[in-house]
């Protein structure tokens, strides 16, 4: 076995099983779980029908590449969502489907990163946020490199510093993570931001693997988060050197058991990361593909699934705002909530009296420079019906003035 797999921390689902064990909570409330982004509103009809359509797909084969089709409508979507003309969008050779950006985002480290140099004190290095999505870091890990943790906290916006990163750790990276709209923070990285990063990357040689699954779930309609492309561009960037992006219909159009995504950007890595897939043997069902292109085709439901969220988002924070610091982030479906005791507390002491579930923020980030950037938080995602998450709400609020009363009744 690759001795890599010793180095990697269980997965934060695991750690919150193992938190909540043993505890029973109260049987005349229903549970409600905000613990995991599992969108929760209805498939769109054109995503099943185009499914049901193409079953006899199932029959061949998919190819790696996916239908040319497919590619065509992914481009046509990113030129016309990131304002880039079409004829900087290659379908050929600057678009890849994939099965989920989950695993892309994975198998992507093992196809770019050098692990060659077996000197420990000069290995490659993959620069993430933190806290962060965990499958960057078990990317890195298994693909023989250092994960250098980027905190991102309140003071700086939830966003990363690029400037607190030391020139040696530039020298040796090869790849760097970035989310935006950032999990759990729903933080947006701006056009500057996107600026900044590309001409460290092209003074030190790495790659900017952007994770934008989120970006289609925002609040202002006429202000949509930027993508890394999309500044890339701007900057005069036209072939998108050392950029990939990432996107997914699993929270654009509520299709997490579809397993679509796909890749765009660098064709020169795409070249390559194509023929790592072909060997990979992940391509997408051919109904899957056909689903998919009805889906990056239409705009209505996505335009709905955000409304369903801004509802939530007004329900939720109006009661919260009683009892706690609370405010809406700009894009995502999460709260990222601080909380007054420590998170692993708060999420055991509201389940156990509450039958709520939300996740410790310390599970998705890592101690770095003396910093959990995660502790005393909950993420909390608003993926339940708009009743369960006001019911939610409630609950939480009443727990946090239990919580506040007893710091008072023990300060007097």
């Amino acid at each position: 076995m690759t001795p890599h797999l010793k180095h990697l921390h269980p997965y934060p689902f695991e750690k919150l099983a193992q938190l909540k064990r043993g505890i029973t909570p109260p049987g005349n409330k229903e549970h409600i779980a905000l613990s995991i982004g599992e969108p929760a509103h209805a498939t769109p009809h054109l995503i099943q029908e185009a499914l049901l359509t193409h079953l006899h797909g199932l029959s061949k084969y998919p190819t790696t590449k996916g239908l040319p089709e497919l590619r065509a409508a992914i481009a046509d979507w990113l030129s016309r969502r990131f304002n880039i003309p079409s004829e900087c969008l290659d379908p050929e050779t600057q678009v890849l489907p994939v099965s989920g950006t989950r695993e892309a985002l994975f198998s992507f480290a093992q196809c770019l990163i050098d692990a060659t140099i077996s000197d420990t004190t000069a290995c490659p290095v993959v620069i993430m946020p933190n806290p962060f999505y965990q499958i960057y870091e078990g990317a890195a890990l298994l693909a023989g490199a250092e994960p250098y943790y980027l905190n991102t906290l309140e003071d700086s916006g939830y966003l990363p510093d690029f400037d607190a990163v030391p020139e040696a750790i530039w020298q040796r990276c090869q790849l760097i993570y970035i989310c935006s709209p950032g999990n759990p923070t729903g933080s947006v990285m701006d056009r500057a931001s996107h600026e900044k990063l590309l001409r460290l990357a092209e003074k030190y040689d790495f790659v900017i693997a952007s994770d934008e699954c989120y970006s289609e779930l925002y609040e202002d309609e006429a202000n949509p988060p930027p993508g890394l492309l999309e500044s890339a561009y701007a900057m005069g960037n036209t072939a998108f050197k050392r950029c990939v992006v990432f996107h997914s219909l699993s929270k654009r159009s509520n299709a997490p058991g579809l397993r679509s995504g796909f890749v765009a950007g660098d064709a020169g890595i795409l070249q390559q990361y194509f023929q790592y897939r072909t060997y990979h043997g992940s391509a997408m069902p051919l109904p899957s593909q056909q689903a998919s292109i009805k889906a990056w085709q239409d705009e209505s439901h996505v335009q709905e699934n955000r409304r369903l969220y801004r509802e939530k988002f007004a329900a939720v924070i109006d009661i919260l705002a009683d009892a706690c610091e609370v405010s809406k982030p700009p894009a995502g479906f999460y709260i990222w909530l601080k909380v007054p005791i420590a998170d692993t507390e708060f999420t055991q002491r509201l389940f156990a009296q509450e039958n709520v579930t939300v996740l410790p923020g310390s599970f998705l980030s890592r101690e770095f420079n003396g910093i959990n950037p995660g502790q005393n938080h909950v993420r909390i995602a608003l993926v339940a019906p708009l009743n369960e998450c006001v019911e939610a709400a409630q609950r939480i609020k009443s727990f946090i003035n239990t919580i506040e009363s007893k710091v008072k009744t023990c300060c007097n």
